[in-house]
């Protein structure tokens, strides 16, 4: 047929997934509890979302590649309300380019390697494994951050890790003054930081909650400065992600419109969850999360090695398997989301009994 594009033989097997009432409003639903976590966490919600969409029997590569073209157009709006705020180091978001957009094809390139070589469920697998060893070690280091952190409450001492204060501070040349920032650091060091947000954005479909703590722990960037970084790069590596996928059959727009239109209304009501929420109930919160999703995923490794025919389960494990491994992953995403909004509601409940409490001493006082 003139003018047709041919697509690789595995992007050929991948078959849109007819989009339904239910399957939309679950896509939505996704898109809705990825983007409060969001706005709640300050980054890295969206991890939730790409298990959330593979459990809806949506290729793990497909879900992928829609969380990170979702991901392009919320970036280009949180980057630029940073930016209004002067939380934006353009210097540094530019010097980490090359290398993040390195990462970024270099993940694309493996995925699809993984998918024409082994199919849909070896992608699985791929996807799945990645998610397990990069979220229990985010949920370790962020664990031992938080009970290091009560440990030297109230000392003069940071808390910081030995290790990682080393790295921070080796200084490799050439060094670089990042102004707004306020911080000098190694151009390797960023680049390395640039290269690893970039791989995992096109793996996994999210690299900010490892772009911002890298920023943060690795090149001293005060948190809110990462936070409006990351997404700037993340308008580049979510264009270059999407372009890719796109060209290679992955992109089913319908997906990442329903995504992008829960994620607009859920980070909104996640942000409202920061500004009466302590710091240390957010970490705990991601934590317990973060722990759950790596549980949820690691559950589906028997499922998809019986998929690729590697060990003998039968149809009924098959089906418990999953079973238990969608009641961690949505359970995860329901409870969070469940105690943000009941800790919205207690403070502004709080709120009330305050100002009605000073309304009567007004009224009370001689005049």
């Amino acid at each position: 047929m003139a003018g047709a594009v041919e697509l690789p033989a595995a992007a050929e097997a991948i078959k849109f997934i007819a989009m339904t009432p239910k399957t939309a409003l679950s896509l939505f639903a996704i898109g809705l509890v990825g983007g409060t976590l969001s706005g709640f966490l300050g980054s890295g919600g969206a991890f939730i979302m790409t298990p959330a969409m593979m459990s809806l029997g949506i290729p793990g590569i497909m879900a992928v590649a829609a969380n990170i073209t979702h991901k392009f157009g919320k970036a280009i709006m949180g980057a630029k309300k940073h930016s209004e705020f002067g939380n934006v180091d353009v210097r540094m978001g530019l010097v980490m380019f090359i290398a993040l957009f390195a990462g970024v094809q270099a993940a694309v390139a493996l995925n699809k390697g993984v998918m024409e070589r082994m199919g849909a469920a070896g992608s699985n697998l791929y996807i799945s494994v990645v998610f397990v060893v990069i979220l229990s070690w985010v949920a370790l280091f962020m664990y031992r951050d938080i009970k290091r952190q009560k440990k030297m409450h109230g000392e003069q001492a940071t808390g910081e890790p030995k290790l990682l204060d080393k790295i921070r501070n080796s200084n490799i040349p050439p060094v670089i003054h990042f102004k707004v920032a306020g911080v000098k650091c190694s151009l390797w060091l960023s680049l390395l930081v640039g290269f690893a947000t970039g791989f995992l954005a096109g793996t996994i479909g999210v690299g900010g909650f490892i772009g911002v703590p890298a920023m943060i722990y690795l090149l001293g960037i005060p948190t809110y400065v990462a936070a409006g970084t990351e997404l700037f790069l993340a308008i580049f590596s979510g264009f270059q992600g999407a372009f890719l996928y796109s060209l290679y059959g992955y992109v089913d727009i319908r997906i990442a419109l329903l995504l992008y239109l829960g994620s607009l209304i859920g980070i909104n009501l996640g942000a409202i969850g920061t500004r009466v929420v302590r710091g240390s109930q957010i970490r705990l919160v991601m934590v317990s999360i973060i722990a759950m999703v790596a549980l949820s995923r690691a559950t589906m490794v028997p499922v998809y090695l019986g998929d690729l025919g590697r060990i003998n389960l039968s149809a009924n494990t098959h089906h418990v398997v999953t079973m238990v491994s969608n009641a961690f992953l949505f359970g995860s995403g329901l409870v969070g989301v469940s105690i943000i909004f009941y800790w919205i509601f207690q403070a502004y409940r709080r709120a009330e009994r305050e100002e009605k409490y000073a309304g009567l001493q007004k009224t009370e006082s001689p005049v």
